[in-house]
This record gives C-alpha cells, sequence and structure tokens, in this order.
C-alpha cells in the first residue's frame, strides 16, 4: 500500500507453523507501533470479524476429524473474502497499520505443502478472495516443526484452547511439509518476506522484527521513525 496524504497504511501479516509464537510477537509489535502513535490493528485468519470467527470454529475444532482437505480450503477461502471486505480493506482506507495473523501465505503452506492440494489452484484461489489486497511486509517466525509443535500442545494445555486444536492433532510429517512449504515461499519472494528464527529467543526476535519494521516506516512514509 502506498502512503496518501497523511495516512500510513501498511498490511503486515505474520506466519509460521504451530507454536512459533506469533501472538506474542504480534502483541509487542502493536504496543511497539502504539507508542510511536501509530494507528494499529491486530486480526487473524481464520476470523476477524462474526462470520469468518464461526468459520474458524469449524475449520480447528479437533471433532472434524472427517473435513475433506478441499472443504478446508474452500472454507479458508470464505473466512479471507468477509476478512477482507469488513476488516482489512476499510482499515487500510482509514490509515494505519494492521498486523494480520495468517494470511495467504498459511493456505499455500497448509493446504498446498501441507495437504497437497494443487499450488495453482490455491493460488489462484488466493487472489480472488483477497480482492487485490497483499501484504506490505511478511514476517515468518520459522522454527523446527517438532519443537513448535510441542510448544504448541503446551499451550493448549495451559490455556485450555484445545476446541482449536485440530492442526495439532496432525502427525509430524504434515508439519514439516508446511515448515518446507513456508521457506520456499520466503526463497521466492525474498522481498517480501523475512525469516525470522524463533530459536534466538523472544527478545532477539523481536529485536529483530523491530528494525524491519521500522526500516519499512521509514521507507513507507512520512510518520518515519521517532524515538
Amino acid at each position: 500500500m502506498t502512503p496518501t496524504g497523511a495516512n500510513l497504511s501498511l498490511f503486515i501479516t505474520f506466519e509460521g507453523v504451530e507454536g512459533s509464537g506469533k501472538t506474542t510477537q504480534i502483541q509487542r509489535l502493536k504496543k511497539y507501533l502504539t507508542r510511536k502513535g501509530i494507528p494499529c490493528k491486530v486480526t487473524r485468519e481464520p476470523g476477524g470479524p462474526p462470520i469468518s470467527e464461526k468459520i474458524r470454529k469449524i475449520l480447528l475444532d479437533p471433532d472434524h476429524r472427517e473435513m475433506l482437505p478441499l472443504s478446508e480450503l474452500f472454507l479458508y477461502e470464505a473466512s479471507r473474502a468477509q476478512h477482507i471486505k469488513e476488516v482489512i480493506k476499510p482499515f487500510l482506507k482509514k490509515g494505519g497499520v494492521i498486523l494480520c495473523d495468517r494470511f495467504n501465505d498459511a493456505t499455500l503452506a497448509y493446504q498446498g505443502y501441507g495437504r497437497k492440494i494443487d499450488c495453482d489452484l490455491i493460488q489462484k484461489l488466493n487472489r480472488f478472495s483477497s480482492q487485490g489486497i497483499e501484504p506490505d511486509l511478511t514476517l515468518l517466525l520459522d522454527c523446527p516443526s517438532d519443537l513448535g509443535l510441542k510448544r504448541a500442545l503446551q499451550r493448549n494445555r495451559i490455556s485450555k484452547n484445545e476446541k482449536e486444536g485440530r492442526f495439532e492433532r496432525e502427525k509430524i510429517q504434515f508439519h514439516r511439509r508446511v515448515r518446507k512449504g513456508y521457506l520456499a515461499i520466503a526463497k521466492k519472494e525474498p522481498r517480501r518476506v523475512k525469516v525470522i528464527d524463533t530459536r534466538a529467543g523472544e527478545e532477539k526476535v523481536f529485536e529483530k522484527i523491530r528494525e524491519i519494521v521500522d526500516d519499512l516506516l521509514v521507507r513507507s512514509s512520512q510518520f518515519g521513525v521517532r524515538s
């Protein structure tokens, strides 16, 4: 998004396997941007507006073991179309930075590489459902699949959020394919997708995120970076 007038409109997405720490880093970045006086909104996929949140419950419910990969794909795309219409487009038009936990790349990584659905089909559906909206920056929080899965399972037990644990119940081979997919996307689009090794620890990860985002702010808007 190109800033116009006094408005800064940036769309930043966070991607990564289960347990990569996206939620923690998104909240840290929101606080950082808010302190700079930059309007900021956090959202997620699947989810966002009420309809998309209802679709999220269907997608992540571990009781839905019989869901077909193609049904899963179409539900993600339906959720995204509603999300774009009700949340993302209006916010970007108003001006600010929107931070989204997963977007198109997740569908390609999970349903393409993970479920082995044709990637060309997914990319076409992604373009259609996202209605021309693309991230200005994608932060890929990378970690080994077995480590991420272990973290995610522990998180779900602590938070008692096991009603959203359908993907955590997939075999490790699935999660390894997903990670491989993410890294392939990053290799193909290095200007947009920045890979950050989460094994460095939460503080080091955020330092890297802040550095990348500050650079984007300087290049994109009159907001610049205020100390």
